[in-house]
């Protein structure tokens, strides 16, 4: 499975993200949509989107995008949540999803800090694909895009796009 994986979009999806994700099978999204039900449909129709509400999101999109989100990827279980700190720091209700569900990945969105890294006490991976949106003070628009196959996330790769 090709994945590419967003948040932060604040209302923006645009052609430079589009043609990164061009051959990524499913998009994954942290949170933080924009524009109400329309940035989620127009993801939803360039590629299968999972995603979850984040703390900018209007609560019309609970109804198809949850604040947390749990399932299996290719052998991999994956929990997703848009605010959740990063290894050490974790934000406490993320710290109560992470204990309960026992993740193999844990994506999460909201700081526009992009981070990859392996959490020692958990040993999970840790993703977060900073910001493609214009909203918030990131010099960098940044998303990711990586394989997970038979129970293992490889080829991992960073896309860079200048703020405008």
């Amino acid at each position: 499975m090709f994945i590419g994986l967003l948040s932060d979009s604040h209302g923006r999806f645009d052609p430079p993200f589009r043609k990164f994700f061009e051959p990524v099978d499913e998009l994954w999204h942290a949170g933080d949509f924009g524009g109400g039900l329309v940035t989620a449909a127009e993801i939803a129709a360039f590629k299968p989107l999972k995603g979850v509400a984040g703390n900018c999101d209007d609560r019309i999109l609970l109804y198809d995008y949850p604040e947390h989100l749990f399932w299996t990827c290719e052998g991999m279980k994956v929990l997703m949540t848009h605010i959740g700190g990063s290894p050490g720091h974790w934000e406490p209700h993320a710290r109560k999803l992470i204990e309960g569900y026992r993740p193999d990945i844990f994506v999460c969105g909201h700081s526009h800090i992009l981070k990859v890294m392996r959490d020692p006490r958990y040993g999970f991976i840790h993703l977060n694909p900073g910001a493609c949106g214009l909203q918030g003070w990131q010099t960098v628009r940044t998303a990711l895009r990586f394989h997970i196959d038979n129970g293992q996330l490889h080829d991992l790769e960073v896309f860079n796009l200048p703020r405008e």
